[in-house]
């Protein structure tokens, strides 16, 4: 059996029709089949790769790891440099408030870490998310989704959870002195990305903090300068009370964190001690990686970059067929009249035109829209690229 074969009998699947493409190389903006063929890439691992497929100083940081150790003991036992210096990076470049990093494996594991320090700082049960909102799919994330297609087949979930409209000045009415924590994405990546008003974002914060209630921000797409800015909610101005992070946050290794003040999350470390543990989560390497990769984020001025590449987007992708280009930074959604017609153009841009491919998908609660989340160091002359297939696709 070939390699795709094995793939389908042995690796667990997620869909009836995983794209099952064979890469054997990436680096850049650009990917490389088994069979030797270039794929521009504007997913970027859905939002992982923001400063591309294995930067040379993304590497180093990783090989110098492997020489030092590489798992010692389980999280938060040891003083481990890659996590110490990474945690104090991150913090230099957060608002004050957000002082404190808790590491874990992935963005979910976030999302679960967030929700049981809540519900401890503040005796209370009940959670408020927001409809057409992904924060993961472990059982405590998959009970804020936004969406009963996804949660109906694994209830019994958790009780006590309120999904609102989103961007919706009726929903904040339903914070009250019996919520936890509201958690919200900073932008609304799998609804086709959705970025609410200034003014919403702002009588947001204003219930929580007139109700006692911790505001979770979920930057876990939006994150790293996706958004043209560092991180996506000081657009709004407001400042969350738990920040959520993973994907760029690991520069292409699996890493996820939830930030917050030193004070509050100190509850997880008493009544009962070890209030969350992992063994994995922090890893030294994947620490090390994240790191050279936010270094290079910063002193490339790469989120400086995005609006003009944004720009340039929108000024290509002109076309009757298109009704919509939405955007927040590099992260955009292109929209159909249908999956269908959305699914034929994906397909053809991945199958090749004229011998040109780019990788692209769709989004869970806007299936009718194309994804664009290239990674951020894309250049204009592969956007130029990249447009060209997808207007071509489009056509044919």
């Amino acid at each position: 059996m070939n390699q795709r074969e094995l793939f389908l009998r042995h690796v667990a699947q997620t869909s009836p029709a995983p794209l099952a493409l064979e890469i054997v190389k990436a680096e850049g903006s650009r990917l490389w089949d088994v069979k030797g063929r270039e794929y521009t890439d504007l997913i970027a691992g859905i939002s992982v790769c923001n400063i591309g497929h294995r930067h040379p100083k993304v590497i180093r940081a990783i090989k110098k790891q492997l020489d030092d150790y590489l798992h010692l003991l389980v999280y938060g036992e040891m003083v481990e440099t890659p996590q110490v210096q990474y945690a104090k990076l991150l913090t230099d470049h957060l608002p004050n408030s957000l002082n404190s990093v808790y590491f874990t494996n992935s963005g979910a594991e976030a999302t679960e870490g967030a929700m049981k320090l809540a519900k401890r700082a503040t005796g209370r049960t009940q959670i408020i998310a927001f409809k057409q909102s992904y924060h993961g799919s472990t059982q405590g994330a998959l009970s804020v989704m936004g969406d009963e297609y996804w949660r109906n087949a694994f209830r019994p979930l958790l009780p006590d959870i309120l999904h609102l409209e989103y961007n919706s000045m009726a929903s904040i009415d339903a914070i009250t002195e019996r919520t936890a924590c509201v958690i919200a994405e900073s932008i609304q990546a799998e609804a086709g990305v959705i970025t609410p008003s200034k003014s919403w974002m702002k009588a947001l914060q204003q219930k929580c903090r007139a109700t006692g209630a911790l505001l979770v921000l979920d930057e876990i797409q939006a994150g790293f300068g996706r958004t043209g800015e560092l991180w996506g909610f000081e657009q709004f101005k407001v400042v969350p009370d738990i920040l959520l992070l993973g994907k760029a946050l690991g520069g292409g290794m699996p890493l996820g964190a939830f930030v917050a003040r030193r004070k509050l999350m100190g509850r997880l470390t008493k009544d009962p001690v070890l209030g969350h543990i992992t063994t994995f989560g922090g890893h030294p390497v994947c620490c090390a990686a994240g790191m050279a990769a936010f270094k290079v984020l910063l002193k490339e001025n790469i989120p400086e970059q995005v609006p003009r590449k944004e720009l340039l987007f929108h000024q290509l992708l002109q076309h009757p067929k298109i009704k919509a280009v939405r955007s927040n930074g590099l992260l955009m959604a292109v929209e159909f009249d249908s999956f269908e017609a959305n699914k034929k153009v994906i397909d053809a841009c991945i199958e090749g035109i004229d011998g040109e491919r780019v990788l692209t998908d769709w989004f869970l609660f806007a299936p009718n829209c194309l994804r664009i989340a290239p990674p951020l160091t894309i250049t204009l002359k592969e956007i130029r690229k990249a447009c060209k297939i997808i207007l071509k696709a489009i056509s044919d």
